[in-house]
């Protein structure tokens, strides 16, 4: 694995790079070399242009500093609903005409929406970069030139029926939104679903939404990232005269977000309509200005996902009381949490998985990994790190993120290096602070049997305040 992630990292590396590497198989580069350029227009807005001529094509993100975290309570859910209004037509381009020249040409386009950003992008035929420009700039310059209630209202419909799809009327659905609302104290800009809340959905006036698009939508909170086939200079001639124009928009005042602490446990059982019932536990953790989260993540590749993980291997495999294990480190720009998502066989009490869990993490935490688990586990994240890097899309990315999130690019750069450096002493460390008592732990059982929740006596049922 780790010979077949050395190749790629050199895929990502100059011409010269590469061969001076091939020279000397043995060695492999500490540094990801992807050829960029960054600089602001006057009216704040950033790009980043990384010109890459293997296949001829170009992708472009449109990333805006705003997610779910910038709503507040009794106004959530905008940022994802502006994320579908995008999609709706502007000022110049009628409904259906951006599908028409992405999809339509061979291409693609989409939109995410995060607590902390939300982002649309096109990967098109590199000579349709000019249309993929000016696609954008008309939904961040003349989008509510045409945005009426109709339109709104049939955007709300759609949000609210993909949260009945994904969350409500999903098994297990309702395990994100109610482990926020427990993690993090109330009023805390985590502590709702992006998705937002039916209520608040419903209540959304149009100019509640249109005052957010004003506010948010604007230069001085965007990049452009372009990756992939064109000429830097035809690049920021097309930039200039697509964005430049507009005005920078209003200071944003970013809400308070710190990580969270828990100095005791909460434990609750959700009866849902499931047939088989679920175990996950939660602790909080660290954001990305944390430089914990490389430990975090390469414990969480310790402890789950092959069959030689620690979880994974003890659960599954060797004593089979589970059928699935799941763990996963996420880092938001604030705050974080390390989570463990455990499915029973047949038969297998909640208690007794949770406490073969607890036990497995106890002694990793007494004895930290091994030297191999550090290898494996940062052999196949480097995979992922660098596969992400390989095409134009995941570029475009991974370098506005870099510089909306830390304010640089390249830090990209710094990730891989402090991912690949963390030892097994960083793994023992960052297991034994935050994989403490300080935790929140959730049964998901089927509707009427509170019992099989991991110890019933001890579970306070949650309750939906909203249906």
């Amino acid at each position: 694995m780790r010979k077949i992630a050395a190749l790629l990292v050199l895929a990502c590396t100059p011409a010269v790079g590469t061969l001076m590497v091939a020279q000397s198989a043995p060695s492999r580069s500490s540094t990801l070399r992807i050829p960029f350029e960054g600089y602001a227009l006057p009216n704040g807005l950033r790009v980043v242009l990384a010109p890459n001529h293997a296949s001829p094509t170009v992708a472009v993100t449109v990333w805006y500093h705003v997610g779910s975290k910038n709503e507040a309570a009794g106004k959530t859910g905008f940022a994802h609903l502006f994320e579908h209004v995008m999609f709706t037509g502007s000022g110049h381009v009628p409904y259906g005409v951006h599908d028409r020249l992405t999809e339509g040409v061979g291409g693609s386009n989409n939109g995410t929406t995060s607590r902390d950003r939300t982002t649309y992008y096109e990967t098109v035929p590199s000579n349709y970069l000019e249309t993929a420009l000016w696609l954008e700039s008309d939904r961040m310059g003349f989008l509510l030139d045409t945005l009426d209630v109709q339109k709104l209202n049939a955007q709300r419909d759609i949000v609210k029926n993909e949260r009945r799809q994904r969350m409500d009327n999903q098994p297990y659905g309702l395990v994100g939104e109610i482990i926020s609302n427990t993690l993090y104290p109330a009023g805390h800009p985590y502590s709702w679903d992006v998705i937002g809340s039916m209520a608040d959905l419903t209540a959304a006036s149009e100019t509640d939404v249109k005052d957010f698009f004003r506010l948010y939508y604007a230069p001085g909170n965007a990049i452009v990232s372009i990756a992939g086939d064109f000429q830097p200079q035809q690049a920021k001639a097309l930039v200039a005269r697509y964005f430049g124009a507009f005005p920078r928009g209003a200071a944003i005042v970013r809400p308070a977000a710190p990580p969270v602490t828990r100095d005791r446990e909460t434990r609750l059982v959700y009866e849902d309509r499931v047939q088989v019932p679920r175990l996950v536990i939660v602790w909080p953790t660290v954001g990305r200005r944390s430089d914990d989260r490389f430990a975090l993540g390469v414990l969480d590749a310790i402890t789950a996902g092959p069959r030689t993980t620690r979880l994974t291997k003890a659960l599954v495999y060797d004593r089979q009381l589970a059928t699935t294990v799941g763990t996963s480190q996420d880092s938001d720009e604030n705050a974080g949490e390390w989570r463990l998502t455990i499915t029973p066989r047949p038969g297998v009490p909640l208690t007794d998985l949770e406490s073969a869990a607890d036990g497995i993490l106890d002694t990793l935490k007494a004895e930290g990994p091994s030297a191999e688990e550090i290898q494996r586990a940062t052999a196949g994240l480097e995979l992922d790190f660098v596969n992400d890097l390989e095409s134009n899309l995941g570029r475009s990315m991974r370098l506005a993120d870099g510089l909306g999130y830390e304010n640089d690019a390249g830090s990209f750069q710094t990730e891989y290096q402090r991912m690949m450096a963390v030892t097994q002493a960083d793994v023992k460390r960052v297991a034994n602070k935050y994989l403490t008592k300080g935790r929140v732990v959730l049964s998901v059982v089927p509707i009427g049997k509170v019992e099989m929740a991991a110890k019933p006596s001890e579970s306070t049922p949650y309750r939906r305040t909203e249906q």
